[in-house]
């Protein structure tokens, strides 16, 4: 899909989904070529010749490698009536291949990109309004400057770069300028910020309503049952903060850094440097986390606009971790407001109302692309999910612009699927059904329905947990994937344990299990982590949590067992990068609500329980 956009993008789990077939095709392509350059060097009819492990091999056992047959091969016209191989004769496709790069990155020396080192290279950081929309009035730098190793300042728009001969020294000077910056024109607290969104819940504000089967109204009269869901804004918060080496010559600039976006960032720096976009080379390289950080590129034009005053001279710049979080463009903030009824022991009606600012406008501005129409981000892991209830409502409000945000791992799934099952589960309670038969009872999809069987199967879902113990589940269909997970918890004297995650996930086919099982189970992590204990909260604008120490994930004490299984029932690869995490908060609440009797509607959960 990105193809038919014009863009050239990571994102969206759509890597696998988009590469598959391309990728085969090119691979067939290849290979039939290679056998051609064989049969022009060896005289054998290519019908004749066969290949395996990196060769194309002659009848007689002889194997002509393909990097010798490489160049011959360059030279003839690729050979595109090709057929792909029969399933049956896949020898890489389905099976655990060990990654090129699982020893540097299990000994600490693969090289990210913060990590790169050139001859003369020079150092630095950068401090700017932490009000993002602010600007800089003033600076003084003299006391920076006098620092040691500092070599110059740059004034960037809303801030000041120290250049330094290494980033620490860079940081702390930057650190030690004194500033005036433009007050913020924002919010006062974060009261304020909830009551924008309350208050777009009017028809003036009404940006879609994607989904509005049966008569709600008349399922409700009399007899509601009512509710209202928080998200808070999250930090993506990766562990590699941003930078980029940036490279300024005569008609050249090289860009090295980790990136989702290579084709924005070489249009944008040939914007800001006159130059041709041809004359713009992106080397991207090994990210250390992004979950839709490295969507944006403001930091690598910081570092463009330093390399240009010091040109011939390659410039790293490194955010440190206070500025990596006070300049995030954060995960959308979110309020949904639920009613719904039930009737004969079954969920009868659901009216999801959906409150968040738009995404889209927000990141696509910044780009420069104007996409019209509704924001299909408000309603997305809500109002498509394959769940047969007879009057059934969604509905998304576009909430004012509050602060600037951008894609956080899977987008507005990652509340919506809180908000949709989290609700779900109180309607089938009240009904007085059973939270996993009643989903099975309403799921119309064959194949999301055997997700949901699946994690009923591998939790022994319907044996007693035990006591103090409950067992929660949650489904989202997102990014076109089918997920289910069971979360299985204890209450303790001391606070909740997680224990064990059960999750199945539809992906059409598992290309390879040991990397679709480490993105489930981190996604997992990822989703449980910010569930728990994360949020960004503003106070005139600025962000109040400036490190991890405020910011804080899951610890590794509090890791759970995770069960992870890959279903192959669709009838399309896809991408399984974002799917695991919308199901997992939603399935961790309604587990402790098993356990404790407590609803939590709102996110982080520490607000409300404690996690041992």
């Amino acid at each position: 899909p990105m193809k038919f956009i014009g863009m050239q993008i990571t994102g969206g789990s759509s890597s696998v989904a988009d590469s598959y077939e391309k990728l085969r095709m090119a691979g067939a392509v290849a290979r039939e070529t290679l056998k051609a350059a064989a049969s022009k060097t060896s005289g054998i009819a290519i019908r004749d010749l066969k290949t395996a492990k990196g060769a194309v091999i002659l009848p007689d056992g002889t194997s002509l490698s393909y990097i010798e047959l490489a160049p011959l091969a360059a030279k003839i016209s690729p050979r595109t009536d090709v057929k792909l191989r029969d399933p049956s004769e896949w020898r890489l496709i389905g099976k655990p291949v060990q990654r090129l790069d699982i020893v540097a990155k299990s000994t600490g020396t693969q090289t990210y990109g913060i990590d790169l080192k050139f001859e003369n290279m020079v150092y630095a950081s950068v401090r700017a309004n932490p009000w993002s929309a602010g600007k800089m009035v003033s600076y003084d730098a003299t006391v920076a400057e006098a620092m040691r190793g500092v070599i110059k300042t740059v004034a960037l728009p809303g801030g000041v770069a120290v250049v330094a001969d290494n980033t620490w020294r860079a940081i702390r000077a930057a650190e030690a300028i004194q500033f005036e910056f433009e007050s913020a024109d924002a919010l006062p607290d974060m009261d304020a910020h909830w009551a924008v969104l309350s208050d777009a819940f009017n028809d003036e504000q009404l940006d879609s309503r994607p989904l509005d089967k049966g008569d709600v109204a008349q399922a409700m009269a009399g007899n509601a049952i009512e509710a209202e869901y928080r998200a808070p804004y999250l930090a993506h918060a990766p562990l590699e903060p941003l930078n980029a080496v940036v490279l300024v010559e005569e008609g050249r600039v090289d860009v090295w850094t980790g990136t989702q976006i290579p084709r924005f960032i070489q249009t944008h720096i040939a914007e800001l440097t006159g130059l041709k976009p041809e004359d713009v080379h992106v080397h991207a390289q090994m990210i250390g986390g992004s979950f839709g950080h490295r969507l944006e590129d403001k930091y690598v034009t910081q570092a463009a606009q330093i390399a240009m005053t010091m040109k011939g001279i390659p410039v790293k710049m490194t955010y440190s971790r206070e500025e990596d979080f006070a300049q995030d463009f954060v995960r959308q903030i979110a309020m949904s407001r639920m009613k719904g009824a039930v009737k004969d022991g079954h969920v009868e009606a659901y009216d999801l109302s959906i409150a968040m600012p738009s995404v889209t406008d927000s990141q696509m501005g910044r780009l420069g692309l104007a996409l019209g129409g509704p924001d299909t981000i408000i309603t997305a892991g809500a109002w498509d999910q394959p769940y047969n209830i007879p009057n059934y409502r969604m509905t998304g409000y576009k909430a004012t612009p509050l602060v600037p945000m951008s894609s956080w791992r899977s987008v507005g799934a990652s509340s919506n699927g809180f908000f949709h099952e989290g609700f779900l589960d109180e309607l089938i309670h009240a009904a007085g059904a059973d939270p996993l038969e009643e989903r099975l009872r309403l799921m119309w999809h064959e194949p999301s329905r055997k997700t949901l069987e699946a994690v009923g199967e591998m939790s022994n879902w319907g044996s007693d947990p035990g006591p103090n113990r409950g067992r929660g589940v949650a489904f989202t269909m997102s990014f076109g994937v089918p997920c289910a997970e069971v979360v299985e918890v204890t209450n303790t004297p001391e606070g909740i344990r997680i224990d064990k995650v059960f999750v199945a996930a539809e992906v059409g086919r598992v290309i390879d299990p040991v990397n679709f099982e480490g993105q489930v189970k981190g996604g997992v992590v990822f989703a449980l982590g910010h569930a728990m204990n994360c949020e960004m909260t503003y106070t005139s604008g600025v962000a109040d949590q400036t490190n991890f120490h405020a910011f804080e994930g899951m610890r590794l004490y509090q890791c759970p067992e995770i069960h992870v299984r890959g279903l192959t029932n669709g009838d399309k690869v896809r991408g399984v990068g974002e799917p695991p995490v919308p199901p997992a908060a939603p399935a961790l609440a309604n587990a402790i609500f098993a356990a404790t009797g407590q609803r939590l509607r709102e996110m982080p959960f520490n607000k409300f329980v404690k996690f041992v």
